[in-house]
């Protein structure tokens, strides 16, 4: 049975070549990008070889981490069904632990654990050369190429157990905002980084903290053992311990699978609700689920937030003229752009008013309300601000400044969310309505537009200005300010945020009728 079940898999391998010629041609092109990215990683790490074992240790336990961290998340995003799923093999009658171990080697013969096999014999002609042993350089690979193959198999069983009916292109954009907002701030950091022959001191802890994860160990030890590091013995515990608890956990999942049934009607009975499929099965997940919906295909939403970008950049211009010097203008336009994040949704409500009648007839909560509203803008702002943040720190040009940058960014965002949830139902006025163009503004008879807006920056600038004034002190060459500008921003923020949204859920409660009067009437 093993025998067939490889045979099998081979043939699932080189079966993708068969079809017509738009299938071939696609798994061509694959074929081509995959062996050409494997023959630039085998290239980089032969190269190595003119370095030292510092270097060279740093750079394998960092693209050895961030492939096997690869491993681990590609089932979860991917929403492909998986070939080997023991559910497959459960009409065989094949007992769990031979069925676990066929499956395992059979997961071994891929395209992705190919490609990692050849880097991995690259790696191991490395560290020989500098001097480590055959067999200890051989065990460190093998353990590393079976962690990710493990890895990759108990993901995949788990996306089969708690992801099977509620894969989406929604479930994978939000997985793919996740890994933007990881893998673009640590490019931007590495990117800016000298190394002139030395590891960067500011590498030298992470490379540490690292080698001693399950994600790096076993690309570590060859090394950590050939410089008579003290925690080489610990990082070989760690490779072998995670190898052996990913193979018990493999066990265990396919034990699991076999003795459970798929439950396809749930996949069905949240089929193509998009966003609503995705988010939980709460009033403010409802609620969020449907403010995504609005905020992804009403014009409206999308035109406030391609202008807060362009707003942004539009401050450095006259700071240029005026003299200041580039290095300072490259911190100006993220905390100006946090600030209009925030405060984007001082009227959402108003934008909703066709809808939100809903919430009342329904007896919704104020506090489901206020939250389900943010989590748009919420998704938004991180990602924009997390790519943002080490963009503009590294124009800067020092990085000691980012925690107080942070800091300020957090405080002037959640301040901004945490008013804005007052705002929307103390005083909202009217906007353009669905399917009208963003820039017809209604005629308003009142002042409660102006007076809503400018309170709300105003109350953001006056509440931020500790953090800004830390973050000021810090420039100024306070280091220890700029740890306060961090811890004080997020905490600021974190508070004016949790009080806005309990203020904007009373008042939600306390003025339903008034609110519904305003929805009828614009």
């Amino acid at each position: 049975m093993a025998a067939h079940v490889l045979r099998l898999r081979i043939a699932l391998l080189f079966g993708s070549f068969r079809g017509d010629v738009t299938d071939i041609v696609r798994a061509a092109v694959q074929l081509l990008a995959v062996a050409a990215a494997t023959a630039a990683a085998c290239w980089a790490l032969l190269s190595l070889a003119s370095t030292n074992v510092e270097v060279a240790l740093a750079v394998t336990v960092l693209g050895g981490s961030a492939i096997t961290l690869g491993f681990a998340l590609s089932p979860l995003i991917g929403a492909t069904s998986d070939p080997l799923d023991p559910r497959r093999f459960a009409v065989l009658g094949m007992a769990p632990r031979p069925l676990a171990a066929v499956l395992a080697v059979a997961g071994l013969i891929s395209l992705p654990i190919l490609a990692l096999i050849t880097i991995a014999v690259c790696l191991a002609v490395l560290w020989i050369g500098f001097g480590v042993s055959a067999l200890v350089a051989a065990s460190g690979v093998a353990l590393g190429i079976v962690t990710c193959a493990l890895l990759a198999r108990v993901c995949m069983a788990l996306a089969s157990l708690f992801l099977k009916g509620r894969q989406s292109r929604e479930l994978t954009g939000v997985f793919l905002l996740v890994m933007i907002v990881v893998v673009v701030p640590t490019a931007v950091f590495l990117s800016s980084l000298k190394w002139d022959g030395v590891v960067p001191t500011q590498l030298s802890e992470i490379i540490d903290v690292l080698a001693l994860t399950p994600v790096g160990a076993a690309w570590a030890f060859p090394a950590l053992i050939e410089a008579g590091d003290s925690q080489a013995a610990l990082a070989v515990g760690v490779a072998v311990g995670t190898a052996l608890l990913l193979a018990a956990l493999w066990l265990w999942l396919v034990n699991r699978l076999l003795t459970t049934t798929e439950r396809p009607v749930a996949a069905r009975e949240r089929g193509g609700l998009g966003w609503l499929a995705v988010a939980p099965g709460t009033p403010a997940g409802a609620i969020a689920g449907r403010s995504l919906l609005y905020w992804l295909n009403d014009r409206r939403y999308l035109v406030n937030v391609m202008v807060i970008p362009v707003a942004a950049a539009a401050t450095t211009v006259p700071l240029l003229v005026a003299g200041v010097s580039p290095e300072m203008v490259a911190l100006v336009p993220v905390p100006f752009a946090a600030l209009f994040l925030g405060w984007l949704v001082h009227n959402d409500l108003a934008y909703d008013s066709t809808a939100v009648w809903m919430h009342f007839a329904a007896g919704v909560r104020g506090l489901s309300d206020r939250v389900g509203r943010l989590v748009p803008v919420l998704l938004v702002g991180t990602l924009f601000l997390a790519v943002a943040i080490p963009i503009a720190v590294s124009l800067h040009g020092r990085w000691s400044i980012l925690p107080a940058m942070i800091g300020v960014c957090a405080s002037l965002f959640l301040c901004g969310l945490g008013l804005s949830s007052i705002a929307s139902v103390v005083a909202p006025y009217a906007v353009s309505r669905p399917g009208d163009s963003p820039f017809r503004q209604p005629s308003r008879t009142g002042a409660e537009s102006v007076v809503s807006q400018g309170a709300v920056l105003l109350g953001v600038l006056i509440l931020s200005a500790p953090a800004l004034w830390w973050a000021w002190q810090g420039l100024s060459g306070d280091d220890d300010a700029i740890t306060t500008a961090m811890w004080g921003g997020i905490g600021i923020g974190a508070g004016v945020l949790l009080i806005g949204l309990g203020v904007g859920a009373a008042v939600f409660e306390r003025r339903t009728s008034r609110l519904m009067e305003f929805a009828e009437s614009t």
